[in-house]
């Protein structure tokens, strides 16, 4: 694996496997808080950073009800303020417990804007949730962490949604 690693320029700084830079998405939902810690936990253990990533989703418009323009773009911009000031608060956390940290909201579909994230920061390693939906929603809706996973150039793990890790 160690040869692996240097062959592909993903030894860095002494660690192998180039573990230098953690993205971690979070939509601030019970998960979030799982994210957060195994963030925390994988950046202290290999001195890493960690980007904590908020993406916004613009309102679904439909010409039958659509709003005006101006509040579509007022709940976005509350939307944005909202997550910037939660994630500031993660941050410090992460901050007082000697964690590197960086706090990032995008807008946008969030499978394509994670990913383009992750290729900005030159992620590593992308934590992120599961919500559990059932496989009906995942084929109606999609999964945000399916499709991650069958993109990203970088690892990804995924955690269950508490109630189901609990029962592990």
């Amino acid at each position: 694996m160690f040869r692996q690693a240097m062959r592909y320029g993903k030894y860095r700084a002494g660690v192998p496997w180039g573990m230098k830079t953690i993205l971690a998405p979070v939509d601030f939902s019970p998960v979030s808080d799982q994210i957060v810690r195994s963030a925390t936990d994988l950046a202290r253990a290999f001195g890493a950073k960690v980007v904590l990533l908020h993406v916004v989703q613009p309102p679904i418009v439909t010409s039958e009800y659509a709003l005006p323009v101006e509040a579509v773009q007022e709940t976005i911009d509350a939307s944005e303020q909202v997550a910037k000031t939660r994630l500031a608060a993660i941050a410090a956390t992460l901050q007082s417990a000697g964690v590197t940290t960086e706090t990032v909201v995008r807008q946008g579909p969030p499978v394509l804007t994670i990913l383009t994230e992750a290729e900005a920061v030159q992620a590593d390693c992308i934590i992120m949730g599961s919500h559990g939906h059932g496989r009906i929603y995942d084929l109606l809706v999609g999964s945000t962490a399916s499709g991650v996973m069958k993109e990203a150039d970088c690892g990804v793990w995924v955690l269950p949604p508490a109630e189901k890790a609990a029962l592990v």
